[in-house]
């Protein structure tokens, strides 16, 4: 019998593993975090673009289905539509095995990618041929029982040198982030 390879699109596209959806939804909800946009949420993704330089910023929750953007920052948006612009901007829901944040849940570690067309795994996501995304910054927002709540994120256009100084940036940001959620900072 000859040996048929797999087809590697569909191996590169494999979405980790997530055992801990069902319970992180209902940590979420425990701790007031649904599927709804949290203006603290919006006002820290500005914030976070803004120390990075980054035209789009996300705080992000996952289920098993999909993810929601609860704070969301996008350059491009017209500010009097609000945090997301309806004819076009960066929408709050997007598919599980969309984009890289699904890695950063799965790992519950920092995920830094400066092009992402360098790996072949990441070069492949949607996101990458329908958004233009060329790099990603991310950093898991981990309860304190080791459980990934959620990310935070930036992405570009363009490739962007993170660097040591990035990751830092990122990995601090979410750990005060974590820590304002825990305190219950945002509205229930």
């Amino acid at each position: 019998m000859p040996y048929t390879p797999p087809d590697l699109t569909a191996r590169l596209l494999v979405t980790p593993q997530d055992t801990e959806a069902p319970a992180r939804v209902a940590r979420l909800k425990e701790l007031g975090i649904d599927e709804r946009p949290i203006p603290e949420f919006d006002a820290f993704a500005r914030e976070l673009a803004r120390v990075t330089d980054a035209p789009f910023a996300m705080v992000n929750f996952i289920d098993e289905r999909r993810q929601y953007f609860s704070g969301l920052y996008d350059s491009t948006m017209d500010p009097e539509k609000g945090p997301v612009d309806p004819d076009g901007g960066v929408g709050r829901v997007m598919e599980r095995d969309h984009g890289f944040c699904v890695h950063v849940v799965a790992r519950r570690t920092a995920l830094v990618l400066e092009d992402v067309r360098d790996f072949a795994r990441f070069a492949v996501n949607p996101v990458v041929d329908e958004v233009g995304i060329k790099s990603y910054l991310g950093a898991p927002l981990l309860d304190p029982s080791g459980m990934a709540l959620g990310t935070i994120c930036v992405v570009d256009q363009r490739p962007r040198p993170w660097g040591r100084q990035g990751l830092r940036t990122i990995k601090t940001m979410a750990a005060e982030l974590r820590e304002e959620i825990l305190r219950g900072v945002h509205p229930s």
